[in-house]
């Protein structure tokens, strides 16, 4: 070989271990993956749709004046997971709220979990505030958390930015993923045969007044009722168990109700207070607006009651049939048969062409031994454009009375316009104290709700103006991803709930509801299994009316028995009429503690975050000293005594509910 050769060959083998050492270096690199390329459809957030590039506004991505390209816009409550299969080294993103919130609305805390650990978390970020630049470490995970968080305050505005996010990745490629599917595991026991008498120890009435009292008792029928020492007046159906006649004088009345069938029999007191005060116990029933919106006719109102008593939801104590918006006349709407003249040459509320006959209609559920509910406004207009009380209050109140209602919901509506740039409590208190003076004035009971979502703390003063529940906060079928929130926002105000004096924070939607945003036709609610026992495990613990929104007609099995646990509802209806009180609180978990008459305690242990997690409930943290008794109200079991604490695996979404006696 010649020198020329022998130099030619060696340039050549430099320039190729230099082609092949790139290639290597290249190889090496690793792989930048924006999250906007994946598949974003398994998202699930609060409001509108996941944005890929842009905010969920559907404009462009800006936090704090700085424009992105590149992200993903979402909306608290959100939740991205991603499953990474230890493919994955980094994580990069800014994180914040968009320029497109209403300043001083939107509030957003992100947070970053990995494999069930928190691994990053922004703090509580507000419209304006400049962007958190994250650059985790992801190395070996297998399944990542991106959370938007709301922070207790509402979601309005809480547009939550992931700009720039991207992953860094040698192996596997990132997929964003569902939530885990969970069984709907039916986890309480069936009524026993023998009779069990449910439902309040005390009752309120106003003396002179119709009385209405269904005893609620689960068992094998045909039952023969009997109540020893009802006052003169009162007098029960054997048959039915319905107590019917005139309220009894002022003061304390007890009687012994009493069931017996075939397997057995049972006795409980009722103590029947006649008096000023209505609700002494959370009312429970069913309202048809998360149902059927606009849609509500006589015909299915009826249907409910039939339902209310056929389900065996009346045997637990449910007794209201509650009308919502839409049965009055509309100055325009799209159902012709809802149109036309809002009120007759007397004065008198026009009822539309779906419902013929009210005094018809609350007959019917009466004889069931129920109670029917109705509702308006103290504005010109009710919220969905019909016929309010406004300038006719007492006109109206008499209406409802003659027809037979007795329960009246409240709804501010469009009094907003009467009182426009007016400030102050009593621009809110005005309308509410003048129907609670004419309610008290009627020859029925009528229990009534405010419906003012929680303005200038209702809470505060809703009893001084004749209310016996009000709502705190806004219509929760727009944030039902958010029943923690709400929940620990009233556990805040739970010392204003008293006997006659009920926190409500909205109605219970579980089974099939119809879509909040349009009004949309039943489906399923979206909730887990273990979510809709928390729902509910939550509104028991707050002593919150218990109102059932939800499409009767298709109850189902697992709805029901979440609806009718008799142990969970005992919480719920106990005579202090106390809401549970907070007693530890973790960044995902807290635990509830409540104190009930006979001197137990119910404890509540509660994980809103995203993979299931122990929680422990400490007699240290409950007031308690030695050896308690620990029962499982959901499955109706005893799980013997622990001697300080009482701990458990609680899954995502999900509640354990236990009623501790001292051992």
């Amino acid at each position: 070989m010649t020198r020329r050769s022998v130099f030619a060959s060696a340039a050549i083998a430099a320039i190729a271990g230099a082609f092949l050492a790139g290639l290597a270096a290249a190889a090496a690199e690793p792989e930048s993956v924006p999250l906007s390329s994946l598949d974003l459809s398994p998202i699930e957030q609060g409001w509108g749709k996941v944005q890929a590039n842009q905010a969920v506004t559907e404009k462009p991505m800006s936090i704090a004046g700085q424009k992105f390209t590149s992200g993903v816009g979402t909306h608290a409550r959100s939740v991205i997971i991603v499953e990474l299969g230890g493919g994955s080294s980094r994580f990069h993103a800014v994180c914040g709220v968009d320029d497109n919130a209403r300043a001083g609305r939107g509030s957003v805390q992100f947070r970053i979990a990995g494999d069930g650990k928190l691994l990053w978390k922004s703090p509580v970020m507000k419209a304006g505030d400049k962007g958190q630049p994250i650059d985790l470490d992801v190395s070996g995970i297998k399944t990542l958390f991106l959370i938007a968080a709301d922070t207790g305050d509402g979601v309005d505005f809480d547009h939550a930015n992931w700009a720039e996010a991207r992953f860094e990745i040698a192996g596997q490629q990132p997929k964003i993923v569902a939530a885990p599917v969970e069984e709907a595991v039916i986890l309480t026991p069936p009524p026993p045969a023998e009779p069990r008498i449910n439902g309040p120890k005390v009752y309120g009435c106003r003396p002179g007044n119709p009385f209405l009292y269904r005893i609620p008792t689960t068992g094998e029928r045909p039952i023969t009722f009997a109540a020893e020492n009802l006052p003169a007046g009162l007098a029960v159906d054997p048959a039915t168990g319905i107590i019917t006649g005139s309220a009894p004088p002022r003061g304390e009345h007890t009687v012994t109700l009493r069931a017996t069938n075939s397997r057995g029999a049972a006795s409980r007191t009722l103590k029947i207070i006649a008096g000023d005060k209505l609700a002494l116990t959370p009312p429970m029933g069913w309202n048809h607006w998360y149902a059927h919106y606009n849609r509500i006719t006589d015909k299915m109102m009826r249907e409910a009651a039939d339902i209310m008593v056929a389900s065996g939801m009346a045997d637990v104590g449910y007794q209201y049939v509650n009308i919502d918006d839409c049965w009055e006349n509309a100055p325009k709407h799209q159902d012709p048969l809802r149109v036309g003249p809002l009120r007759d040459d007397q004065g008198n509320v026009l009822t539309n062409k779906h419902f013929p006959d009210m005094k018809s209609l609350t007959d019917y559920i009466h004889a069931k031994g129920l109670k029917a509910g109705i509702y308006t406004s103290p504005g010109p207009l009710t919220c969905a454009g019909f016929t309010g009380s406004y300038e006719h209050e007492a006109q109206d109140a008499r209406q409802y009375a003659e027809w037979g209602f007795d329960f009246l919901k409240y709804d501010w509506c469009s009094y907003g316009r009467i009182v426009a740039g007016q400030k102050g409590d009593e621009v809110l208190k005005k309308p509410y104290r003048e129907m609670g003076e004419i309610l008290k004035q009627q020859p029925r009971d009528i229990v009534y709700n405010l419906c003012q979502y929680g303005m200038g703390d209702v809470w505060k003063w809703g009893a001084e103006v004749g209310g016996h529940s009000w709502r705190t906060g806004g219509d929760l079928g727009f944030e039902l991803n958010r029943i923690f929130e709400v929940a620990l926002k009233n556990v805040a105000i739970g010392q204003h709930n008293k006997p006659g004096e009920w926190n409500d924070p909205d109605y219970i939607q579980i089974g099939y509801i119809g879509r909040a945003r349009g009004m949309g036709e039943p489906g399923p609610c979206g909730m887990t299994p273990n979510e809709q026992y928390a729902f509910m495990s939550l509104w028991c613990m707050m002593a919150s009316p218990l109102f059932y929104s939800g499409d009767m007609s298709r109850l189902d099995a697992f709805t029901l028995n979440v609806l009718c646990n008799p142990e969970v509802i005992e919480i719920n209806q106990d005579p202090l009429g106390l809401c549970g009180s907070l007693a530890a609180e973790s960044e995902d978990t807290f635990v509830l503690a409540k104190k009930l008459e006979d001197g137990s305690l119910a404890v509540g242990l509660f994980n809103r975050g995203e993979w299931e997690q122990e929680v422990a409930a400490r007699w240290s943290d409950l007031g308690l000293s030695g050896p308690q008794r620990v029962r499982d109200l959901w499955r109706q079991k005893d799980l013997g005594a622990r001697d300080d604490e009482f701990r458990a695996s609680v899954p995502r979404y999900g509640a354990v509910l236990v009623r501790l006696w001292p051992q």
